[in-house]
């Protein structure tokens, strides 16, 4: 009897624990799902701009010839690659072959140079979709007024077909982006920092949205701090553990037993 009750017991307590794991389960599911809601449509312009995360692909329909528009974060120490695909109408309703491109722009709408990548690629009539990329240097935590240093703030990805038959104009397409993210280390780490990162300014309310959009989950980086300082410090200790076992190798075992003591 008292077995029974035992096993009874267990049992219960095994299926609310069960029950407990499944709604936990299911609510992480249900959040990732929101969070996971990807942008189905992209800006035709800086301002109008589709926010997207880094690792988000975004996919949108437009029709060929519009200039597309999404905005992402990068921050300090960070290497962005941008991508996007481009899924061209049939072969037989274009006219002839089209090239598209893919820009990059920071806050300040400066256009980035691409350090590796196709930015630019020609598909011919009968290719079925483009693919093309972008990779961004290193972003910076502070730069001179007159360079063109990439800094941490909130950066614009342009698409946009550059030479095409007139014929074609109109055509619908189907784009997918992503941008992916990658974190330098602190050999890339710059004195200095930024007041405040280059992110849209809020005279409007379209623009407080997309800054609100466009900032990293975890806030933007302080800018001082990089894996540097660990090196630093490592240095230091191995330095001191140095000086300490060179001082135990070269002081010898002391006054020999021979020599008297007022000498």
């Amino acid at each position: 009897m008292r077995t029974t009750r035992v096993l009874r017991r267990c049992a219960a307590a095994t299926g609310a624990a069960l029950l407990i794991l499944a709604g936990a389960a299911g609510a992480a599911y249900a959040d990732g799902d929101e969070k996971g809601d990807a942008p189905t449509e992209a800006g035709t312009s800086f301002r109008t701009a589709t926010a997207i995360r880094p690792d988000q692909e975004a996919t949108a329909e437009a029709s060929t010839g519009d200039y597309l528009y999404w905005a992402f974060p990068v921050d300090t120490g960070q290497r962005a690659t941008v991508h996007a695909t481009v899924k061209l109408p049939e072969a037989a309703a274009r006219h002839a072959a089209s090239t598209w491109q893919v820009d990059v722009y920071d806050g300040l709408r400066r256009r980035q140079a691409c350090r590796l990548g196709t930015p630019t690629k020609t598909a011919a009539q009968d290719t079925a979709s483009v693919s093309l990329s972008c990779s961004l240097r290193t972003v910076r935590a502070w730069s001179e007024q007159w360079a063109n240093d990439p800094l941490p703030g909130t950066y614009y990805l342009r698409l946009t077909v550059t030479d095409l038959k007139a014929d074609d104009l109109g055509l619908p397409v189907s784009v997918r982006t992503k941008v992916t993210t990658t974190d330098a280390g602190g050999a890339q780490a710059v004195d200095g920092s930024l007041g405040e990162p280059l992110v849209p300014g809020a005279g409007s309310a379209d623009k407080q949205r997309t800054a609100a959009a466009t900032e990293p989950e975890d806030g933007w980086a302080g800018g001082w701090w990089s894996s540097r300082w660990l090196w630093t410090a490592g240095g230091g200790v191995l330095a001191a553990l140095a000086g300490v076992g060179g001082y135990a190798l070269t002081r010898g075992s002391g006054r020999p037993a021979r020599v008297p003591q007022g000498l």
